[in-house]
């Protein structure tokens, strides 16, 4: 790729791409590869100037390098990356309302006033039409308003009026359009699928790992307990328990059994299917978000519904204020002037606009919101509980040490552990998996199925052998497994500074696993700050033994701590402190959090963590730290700030206007000017310095 350097600062630059056109496939297909790259922060591509700012960390010759050797041809993109990235429809819109400011002005300039006329004429029937249904169906609405502001003024013959009120309405939906568009796009976005990996059964029938990418129609893949299905197609064999409440919005899991059809996106709670794969692009569950989300109040917070619910009521004495005025003072252009300002306009628009932007500066700290709503809850939340591992403490955590208990290698019982542990979604698995993965422990798959019972661990059978792995409790209570004689030394002499799997074999321990798990080091920063934002209540909860978790609870500093506790346990106490109540924010990564994310007021997920923690979840963090809590407590306070800062300045602008109507200070045109550039004022207001906000 040719290209030449605009601007650079130490950690950041903008280039110039040398090339004819750049579409938005190839601005899409040249972001997503550049933020790929590990020494790159963030790119932002801007396809109608061809530049390009790069924000990096270290050598700036690897970024240029990587610039050198990029070429559309030679990558492969993801098609949902294509499919949803919105760049299309901000180009789309943008030239909409270009469009319409330049027909406006150069219609002024240069198109005689009796043809003026003649087309304001014409198009006002349109707003005259929607307040004549307005009346025909019972409703007094703002197209009542509007179609009695612009009828009044074409029947006085002031064109100019009704020309300016019409453009500036034209404008105002198109931006409300847009507001809702990108709301929509961008929680459908946010709730994609991002998976990378999937487990294809070949030909031989074994199961083998494999890029999303490579999987067409027809091919079969296996969807275990706690896992999102990455396709749409029909269960060939198995059974399991399906999560829809994405899609569907229904709260119990359904069975889904041989010949049963299931949708991408949906989670798997229970059992284990073969998927014949029907539907591989990711466009399909992105219209049915969509739909879902529109015909739903989700996106909405109760602040934005109630400022619509105000913003009708308000109708009626509008016409009645316009009326008063009129039979007052028997003086039409005082009477429009009232007509030509209303609150409702700014009411509807401001508020998405605001709470847009405020989704905007969550996903600026790599936090994804499903919903106004959320915000809203973050807001009043007073309680917040924790789950330790992958949480309070690193998101991955590493096995420090292999201890067998049979005589045999403990390389081959770290082999053993991660041969069962790659089939499920858990920061410990993933640590297992990774240290065989460093130590190139391949393996061929010698087990039988796998069995993954929630917060317990993993049963199987190799070479007729049971074989579990998992925590104490289901190891040595539930499965009664024992340590073998003579070993019981080595067995007290565990370092306890870890987290433990055992691994046992026919009854007989066989290896433990010591599982480094420390704790982040911003975890008692952030308890304080949390407290310092409000909350009343923090608590962490873990399936760690007690030893454990209270050394974990002194070190951050949390109000109550609890150990060994099962994924019900969790959601019990959300319920006992909603019964207390409290409004509620549960943080998990994990398969057994899921319930308690579910009852929760809000639920927020760490993106690293399972996937059915991200579907369930309200909020999810992409950020590999805490102080992203923070910074999401302080935009959701802003957020609530702005809104009633936004009411007062709506209220105290519109009636101002109003009584200088009424005295006859300005005319209705004017009204009408400042009304509309209030309320664009206001709205833009609500979308800017957020940055700024959230530090104060």
């Amino acid at each position: 790729m040719k290209f030449q350097i605009l601007h650079e600062i130490k950690g950041r630059m903008r280039i110039h791409l040398i090339q004819k056109q750049m579409t938005d496939e190839e601005a899409d297909a040249l972001q997503y590869t550049l933020n790929q790259q590990d020494k790159i922060l963030s790119v932002k591509v801007y396809e109608r100037t061809q530049d390009v700012v790069i924000h990096y960390i270290g050598d700036r010759k690897e970024v240029i390098a990587d610039l050198q050797n990029f070429s559309y041809e030679n990558i492969e993109v993801p098609m949902s990356v294509l499919e949803l990235s919105g760049r299309s429809t901000n180009r789309k819109y943008q030239d909409k309302i270009v469009e319409k400011v330049l027909l406006r002005y150069a219609g002024k300039l240069f198109v005689p006033y009796s043809v003026r006329c003649i087309f304001t004429t014409m198009k006002s029937a349109k707003y005259i039409w929607k307040a004549l249904c307005s009346v025909f169906k019972g409703q007094i609405e703002v197209s009542l308003l509007d179609g009695i502001a612009i009828g009044v003024s074409v029947i006085r013959g002031d064109m100019n009026t009704a020309g300016s009120v019409m453009f500036l309405l034209d404008i105002g939906e198109t931006l409300e359009e847009w507001t809702h568009k990108r709301s929509v796009d961008d929680l459908a976005r946010s709730m994609s699928l991002n998976i990378s990996k999937v487990w294809m059964v070949s030909e031989e029938g074994k199961e083998i790992l494999v890029s999303s990418n490579q999987i067409s129609e027809g091919n079969m893949i296996v969807a275990r307990m706690g896992n999102v299905i990455p396709f749409d197609g029909i269960v060939v064999s198995g059974d399991g328990m399906v999560n829809q409440s994405s899609l569907t919005g229904e709260s119990l899991p359904v069975l889904k059994k041989e010949g049963g059809y299931v949708y991408a996106g949906t989670v798997l709670e229970e059992g284990e299917i073969t998927i014949q794969v029907k539907q591989t692009s990711g466009a399909t569950r992105y219209e049915k978000i969509v739909t879902m989300i529109e015909e739903t109040e989700k996106l909405k917070s109760g602040m934005e519904s109630r400022a619509e619910h105000l913003a009708d009521r308000l109708v009626p004495y509008t016409l009645l204020g316009t009326g008063l005025v009129y039979l007052l003072t028997k003086n039409t252009t005082k009477a429009l002037s009232v007509l030509m300002v209303d609150f409702s306009c700014a009411l509807k628009l401001a508020m998405p606009i605001t709470v847009l932007a405020a989704f905007k500066e969550a996903n600026r700290h790599h936090i994804t919101v499903k919903g106004g709503k959320f915000l809203e809850r973050m807001a009043e939340a007073d309680t917040i509980i924790f789950d330790k591992t992958g949480t309070l403490t690193k998101a991955q955590p590493v096995v420090k040490q292999v201890i067998s208990f049979n005589g045999v290698n403990p390389d081959e019982m770290l082999r053993i552990a991660a041969c069962l542990e790659e089939h499920f979604p858990h920061s410990m698995a993933k640590a297992v998996v990774n240290a065989a993965k460093e130590k190139g422990l391949v393996h061929e798959e010698k087990h039988s199925k796998v069995e993954y019972i929630v917060a317990h661990g993993i049963s199987s059978r190799i070479d007729d052998k049971k074989v579990v792995i998992g925590s104490y409790h289901f190891v040595f209570e539930d499965e009664k497994c024992f340590v073998p004689n003579n070993m019981e030394e080595i067995f007290e002499s565990i370092p306890m500074d870890c987290s433990h799997l055992y691994l046992a074999m026919d009854g007989k321990l066989a290896a433990v696993i010591c599982v480094s798990d420390p704790v982040r080091e911003e975890a008692s920063d952030v308890v304080s700050l949390l407290r310092n934002q409000g909350f009343t209540k923090i608590v962490m909860m873990t399936g760690d033994s007690e030893r454990t978790a209270v050394a974990v609870a002194r070190k951050i500093g949390v109000d109550e701590y609890y150990a060994e506790v099962l994924p019900e346990d969790k959601a019990a106490y959300v319920d006992k402190e909603h019964k207390e109540g409290r409004k509620v924010i549960m943080i998990g990564d994990g398969v057994n959090d899921s319930p308690a994310l579910s009852a929760a007021d809000i639920g927020i997920a760490i993106s690293d963590g399972a996937q059915i923690a991200r579907e369930v979840a309200d909020i999810t963090i992409e950020a590999d730290n805490l102080y992203e809590l923070v910074s999401l407590r302080e935009i959701s306070r802003n957020l609530v700030k702005r809104i009633h800062k936004n009411y007062v300045g709506i209220v105290g602008i519109n009636s101002a206007l109003i009584l200088l109507g009424i005295a006859g200070v300005i005319q209705p045109t004017t009204s009408a000017l400042l009304h509309n550039t209030s309320t664009i004022v206001i709205s833009m207001k609500g979308m800017s310095g957020w940055k700024k906000d959230t530090t104060d």
